[in-house]
């Protein structure tokens, strides 16, 4: 662990003595100083008393205030702004890169799924993951789905129920909306969008070579900066979500998810609002409409229709309006 880690690390138990890291670490007294010093250029002001160094009691959005506390294998690359995190996971795993999460107050040039255009204002919560999952790329959706997964545990952390609709698009649906929608309009509608996910890979016939997830949380921003149809964790909530704990929750639940792929599956159904209701999938060159029945791996959405089964690996899924209602 380097010093600036090391640091980190003894700072949740408390006040720390530089001679007391530097004895531990092996290092001079002068570079702990140095990594202290790094700290508050990042912008994580570390405090100097008669006990020794203190963690800030709040820190701010930077990558030591997303590491601090973080307990999941992933080391924190932050920009005020990127055109595109995606982008630069990619860079990174051409260097060789792994298990770096590229963090961004602010993107220009957000996507999502098909190039949509995805507004990424200060404020948000914009990450891309780059991991290297021993899997075949057939199995690499999956990791989709546990992306949706950790969003939607972390955003139920902070008071705001959220659902998910195929594949990856976590929504926000309550009993009604602002022009006094019944529930079931709203639920017909699929919700009210909080965050998507664009996965992208690189990979041989039968290993993953690098996969990079980005995920886009509308977290503390207001809801006229933002497309119709979508909402945030501030206009949920009525306040601001602390964000570098927020995001650290949810690399601690991609995590667990990815350390055990069996579970991804069970856990990605009793999150989605998908399952049990009538679809419409849009996928190339036709369009399915029936009853979302189940999710099967690596993540394919199994409608039932007058026809009989379909399975149903990628398209834009809508939720339709029962006929009864």
């Amino acid at each position: 662990m380097d010093t600036r880690r090391a640091l980190l690390s003894a700072l949740e138990s408390g006040p720390v003595s530089g001679p007391a890291l530097a004895d531990e670490l092996g290092v001079s007294r002068a570079a702990v100083w140095k990594a202290v010093e790094a700290l508050r250029e990042e912008g994580f002001a570390v405090e100097s008393t008669g006990d020794g160094y203190v963690a800030p009691a709040d820190p701010t959005y930077c990558a030591a205030g997303i590491e601090f506390g973080l307990d999941a294998p992933y080391a924190i690359e932050y920009h005020d702004s990127l055109p595109s995190t995606n982008d630069r996971a990619r860079s990174l795993a051409a260097e060789g890169g792994v298990d770096v999460a590229v963090v961004a107050d602010a993107q220009s040039g957000g996507r999502g799924r098909l190039e949509r255009e995805w507004v990424a204002p200060s404020g948000g919560v914009w990450v891309s993951l780059l991991t290297r999952p021993d899997v075949t790329p057939a199995r690499a959706p999956l990791f989709t789905l546990a992306a949706a997964v950790a969003v939607a545990d972390a955003t139920r952390e902070v008071g705001v129920d959220a659902t998910i609709k195929w594949p990856n698009d976590v929504l926000v649906v309550d009993a009604g909306g602002s022009d006094g929608e019944s529930r079931a309009d709203s639920v017909g509608r699929g919700g009210r969008k909080l965050a998507g996910i664009l996965t992208e890979m690189e990979g041989e016939a039968d290993r993953v070579s690098w996969l990079v997830v980005g995920i886009g949380v509308n977290a503390n921003l207001d809801p006229e900066t933002l497309p119709a149809g979508a909402t945030s964790l501030r206009a949920e909530r009525g306040e601001d979500v602390d964000r570098g704990r927020f995001l650290a929750r949810l690399l601690e639940r991609y995590a667990e998810l990815a350390a055990d792929p069996d579970a991804i599956l069970p856990a990605w159904r009793e999150r989605a609002s998908t399952l049990g209701r009538r679809v419409r999938v849009e996928t190339v060159g036709e369009a399915i409409t029936g009853r979302a029945v189940d999710v099967e791996p690596p993540g394919a959405l199994v409608v039932e229709t007058d026809d009989g089964r379909a399975r149903v690996h990628a398209g834009d899924c809508e939720h339709l309006r029962d006929a009864a209602r």
